[in-house]
């Protein structure tokens, strides 16, 4: 692994445990592990090797990128705050990132030191994949849909959250309109500037 790939690796792992202290969900929460992922996307994927079944493989690393960041965000707590959203990663969303970037982690440093070169290619061989770059864009496309899929799942949650307390309040409105109706009394009338 070059210098550049532990940085990256070891930022994204990064990210969540800057998460694990509870903090305002702001765009930084989006765009820093966005940035890194399109940067990590930039540098290593040169084509989508499409032979064999290279896709087969790319498809069942970037599924597990999905499942692994969906169930991260669902594991984040995200709760208002004197107005604000805060975001705190739960212990179940931080093993599940650490894992996820920790495999990738792992069997890079398998094939590269730990000789599993011989291994992984008789795989590749008896499974039909063509290469080296089917390995590289399955482990990247893994964790940029890993991080994409976390980040669009907390966004989503948070906008689900921002807009429960509107919710609740139209619907406690709507409650009170339909006891005074009921009870014989001018029903309020509901203040559409504010």
């Amino acid at each position: 692994m070059t210098t550049t790939e532990w940085i990256t690796d070891i930022a994204l792992v990064l990210v969540v445990f800057r998460q694990l202290r509870e903090g305002r969900l702001d765009r930084k929460t989006f765009l820093i592990p966005l940035g890194i992922v399109a940067f990590v996307a930039y540098s290593y994927l040169d084509s989508v090797p499409t032979g064999g079944n290279d896709l087969v493989l790319i498809a069942a690393l970037a599924g597990a990128g999905a499942v692994l960041g969906i169930a991260g965000g669902v594991y984040t707590r995200i709760r208002p705050l004197d107005g604000h959203l805060m975001i705190k990663a739960g212990a179940v969303s931080a093993i599940l990132w650490v894992l996820g970037m920790g495999a990738r982690m792992g069997f890079q440093v398998w094939v590269e030191h730990g000789g599993g070169a011989d291994d992984v290619a008789r795989f590749s061989v008896a499974h039909h994949i063509t290469g080296d770059q089917a390995w590289v864009t399955a482990f990247v496309l893994m964790a940029v849909t890993e991080v994409v899929t976390r980040v669009a799942t907390i966004y989503v949650r948070s906008r689900v959250r921002a807009g429960a307390p509107a919710s609740a309040a139209s619907a406690a409105s709507a409650a009170s309109a339909a006891s005074a109706a009921s009870s014989g009394s001018a029903a309020p009338v509901l203040d559409r500037t504010a």
